[in-house]
């Protein structure tokens, strides 16, 4: 579907090609993959070890993307129309509408779509309620104005994808295999995870490949067609795609606060973005006719997604050219490099002096709000293992010093398939953990969750005579969290 050639043949130095990816890597962004898209051809594709090509990548929010092309369709089949009020076509979930504010009962299928909602109801990782749809309607804590003031609105998200499954009788997924990919070869091996209920995760878990995100920017770029057969009306992917309404009252990143449409954000340089927590995006900008993908994990950097699409813009979309360029010997430097990108890892800025003072020592822990009770550090050359006791018993995590060891993530009872529902067959998370040195008493690991779910915990370290100060700073959707706060321990 899409060839391969050199940055050059798309009008790109190779050399800008390096850059941005050194840029990347300058930031501690942990990136997953990249590709970079001119026309129908790809010009970068560059996966970090372990992550490859066939790799089944959650890609959290762009999810709504999906969510929003999907009602498009419904619309197109004449199932639904955007002035619809969604208590219309919920009364089922609807405990009593008599309870309900005028508010909610206005709100438009349009005002679902544009994130001008009335507001969250309570968080469902919080909830009892398995239905999202119904918590919805019946716990509010928003109540704005519909239609007014946009703001992020995850749940109403999750409703319209509730919407699109119950008009078409069938999964989101096939019923988007049904009427796009099966048209368009891809998303084979594609899945959603479920909600409690049973209904598709459909704010944040499409589980595919990053090539299949290629595949969708290129039919919504394209206005719908794919080889020639308009699949969804080309109307409405422009109008889902176009500043709809102002989200300059409340981005929660700069970069993209330049609109919104339907489920999908506009982006500089007159473009548009699917766009998912932690590094998932997938940025068009059609006046240049590239796409940029980009799979990671870079929760913990609230500027992220402003330093990869600026990255963007300054190494490649400003610097392009309309015509190709001469082939150049940086190419097989920029191939050389792609292949040996591996996932981010700590790297140590002092001497490992510490290892021999607390290999084998073990720490007994004060009180603490992580449950931590002993703990210790055991080093072989450029590994070693952290071993601790929590309320589950004992518990072991190799790591690398200054690169990843890969294994699994000891803590029992997170969320597999279905989210928010905890697992008792004794699931683990895969995990990536480096450790780094930073003074003479102080070191840092890093764990990263690489499975379906992603997230990250950095512990740090530092020992004083015989007594240690610990902290724990996770980052999760609904996993890590009972290792956060702080630890005082002295040495056994």
């Amino acid at each position: 579907m899409f060839e391969k050639i050199t940055p050059e043949a798309a009008g790109i130095p190779s050399s800008e090609v390096t850059r941005y990816i050194n840029y990347l890597a300058d930031n501690s962004l942990a990136i997953h993959s990249l590709l970079m898209i001119k026309g129908d051809k790809i010009f970068t594709e560059a996966y970090y070890k372990p992550f490859h090509k066939d790799f089944l990548h959650r890609q959290y929010s762009q999810t709504k993307s999906f969510v929003g092309i999907a009602i498009g369709l419904l619309l197109d089949d004449g199932k639904l129309s955007l002035d619809d009020k969604m208590i219309d076509l919920f009364p089922e979930k609807i405990d009593d509408i008599n309870k309900l504010s005028d508010r909610l009962k206005s709100q438009t299928v349009r005002d679902m779509l544009t994130m001008s909602t009335v507001g969250d109801p309570e968080w469902w990782f919080r909830s009892e309620d398995p239905d999202r749809t119904h918590l919805y309607f019946n716990s509010r804590i928003g109540d704005r104005i519909p239609g007014a003031i946009w703001q992020y609105d995850s749940s109403g998200s999750q409703v319209l994808s509730s919407l699109a499954e119950k008009l078409a009788g069938k999964p989101l997924l096939d019923f988007l295999n049904e009427r796009l990919f099966s048209h368009m070869g891809t998303f084979k091996n594609a899945e959603i995870l479920k909600t409690p209920n049973g209904d598709s995760w459909g704010d944040s878990a499409m589980i595919c490949t990053a090539r299949d995100m290629a595949s969708f920017a290129k039919l919504i770029r394209d206005g719908g067609r794919w080889n020639g057969k308009q699949l969804i009306s080309e109307a409405y992917v422009k109008e889902a795609t176009s500043a709809v309404v102002s989200n300059a009252e409340d981005s929660f990143t700069s970069v993209f606060g330049r609109g919104y449409g339907y489920q999908i954000w506009r982006a500089p340089r007159d473009g548009y973005a699917f766009v998912g927590m932690g590094g998932q995006l997938t940025v068009t900008l059609p006046s240049k006719n590239l796409i940029l993908i980009t799979n990671g994990d870079t929760q913990n950097n609230a500027s992220a997604y402003n330093l990869i699409v600026n990255g963007f813009l300054s190494f490649i979309a400003d610097r392009i050219s309309d015509t190709p360029l001469p082939e150049s010997e940086d190419y097989a430097a920029l191939e050389e490099k792609i292949s040996a990108l591996e996932l981010f890892s700590l790297k140590s800025t002092y001497p490992p002096v510490l290892k021999d003072k607390i290999d084998s020592v073990t720490y007994i822990c004060d009180e603490n709000p992580i449950g931590i009770k002993k703990f210790a550090f055991k080093f072989s050359g450029d590994e070693g293992s952290f071993s601790y006791t929590n309320e589950q018993g004992d518990k072991v995590i190799p790591f690398g010093i200054d690169k990843n060891v890969f294994g699994k993530f000891p803590q029992l009872g997170y969320s597999n398939e279905v989210g928010r529902v905890k697992t008792t067959d004794g699931f683990m998370y895969k995990d990536a953990v480096s450790v780094r040195f930073t003074q003479a008493n102080k070191l840092q690991m890093r764990v990263q969750i690489i499975d379906k779910y992603f997230g990250n915990l950095l512990a740090t370290f530092a020992f004083k005579g015989d007594d240690v100060a610990c902290r724990f700073t996770p980052i999760g959707e609904d996993f890590l969290m009972e290792y956060s706060g702080d630890i005082i321990a002295h040495k056994q």
